[in-house]
């Protein structure tokens, strides 16, 4: 992850990282440190399988919080209210005919930190994502993915 470039998130996506970094940096590090603990209290440490997985759990554990912290300093938060709702934008839903699978999807294009394809959030650098922003409804879409070419068709947009 680049480092200096900013992060856009909903405030839906900003909220949710505050949550998850508060949850780690108090009852998270309070389990992980409980774990050293009880594990130093086995007594050599130089051959302690216990300490040092916790040792390690720590080291992700604050490896993530960084991250975290790193993601709300860089934010950029998208006012949801001012999306234009006549061209695909980050924040936009947008309704597509997957003309291939005659199936009906809806996406919401977010910045990358927020993308979740189990929760249909597309990141705006996807190749979906990328291919659908400043489009229009009715617009035909072909997106370059991994398998090939996917045919959209976009049918409504709103936020």
């Amino acid at each position: 992850m680049d480092t200096n470039k900013e992060v856009l998130l909903t405030q839906e996506g900003y909220n949710k990282i505050e949550d998850e970094l508060e949850f780690l940096k108090t009852v998270r590090r309070k389990e992980v440190a409980e774990r050293i603990k009880v594990a130093i209290s086995f007594g050599d440490i130089s051959e302690n399988s216990e300490y040092d997985e916790a040792k390690n759990e720590q080291a992700q554990l604050e490896e993530r919080i960084l991250k975290l912290e790193n993601m709300l300093t860089k934010a950029v938060i998208i006012d949801e209210s001012q999306i234009d709702l006549s061209v695909v934008t980050i924040g936009s839903v947008v309704k597509v005919n997957d003309i291939d699978f005659d199936e009906i999807v809806e996406y919401t294009i977010v910045g990358s930190a927020e993308a979740d394809p189990y929760e249909f959030k597309i990141s705006n650098e996807s190749p979906v994502g990328k291919s659908l922003l400043g489009r229009k409804v009715g617009d035909k879409v072909d997106v370059q993915v991994p398998d090939g070419t996917a045919k959209f068709e976009i049918l409504e947009i709103k936020r």
